[in-house]
């Protein structure tokens, strides 16, 4: 399957919606100019589950959620929407799409440290469930048999 501005731009919003505040001012630190469209807002979103993960969904509970939208002066539009209550986050993530819509090849990398961060803590989240793991077996019985 190949990738479509689309499914680039899906990605990269939830890179940056599910990076680490602090490590994306860290690759960020600086803001371009801009103008918000609508400032920082803190709100709530319902958070779905699916029965067995395929089946019928069901509301799990209320999210909290940051949302910010601005514009740069070349006219391109950026969205940010951020788990919490970091203005500054979603701020940042905004600007960042906006940047990665007008230049892509300068903050694709930029992108790709997110994602690799993303991989390393899902990997020692998977290490440490890994030390944890039982393993069971069954004994049989000798008139059982």
């Amino acid at each position: 399957m190949s990738a479509t501005p689309h499914t680039d731009r899906r990605d990269w919003l939830s890179i940056l919606a599910r990076s680490a505040p602090a490590r994306l001012a860290q690759l960020l630190p600086d803001l371009p100019d801009h103008v918000l469209m609508r400032a920082p807002e803190t709100g709530t979103v319902m958070v779905q589950g699916r029965v067995s993960a395929t089946g019928a969904p069901f509301n799990i509970g209320e999210m909290t959620v940051t949302r910010c939208a601005l514009r740069l002066p070349c006219g391109t539009h950026g969205h940010g929407h951020v788990q919490g209550r970091s203005h500054a986050h979603a701020r940042r993530a905004a600007a960042m799409d906006a940047l990665m819509q007008t230049d892509p090849t300068t903050y694709a990398p930029l992108i790709a440290t997110l994602r690799d961060d993303a991989q390393a803590a899902r990997d020692t989240r998977a290490a440490k469930a890994a030390a944890t793991r039982v393993e069971f077996f069954t004994l049989q019985r000798g008139e059982d048999t």
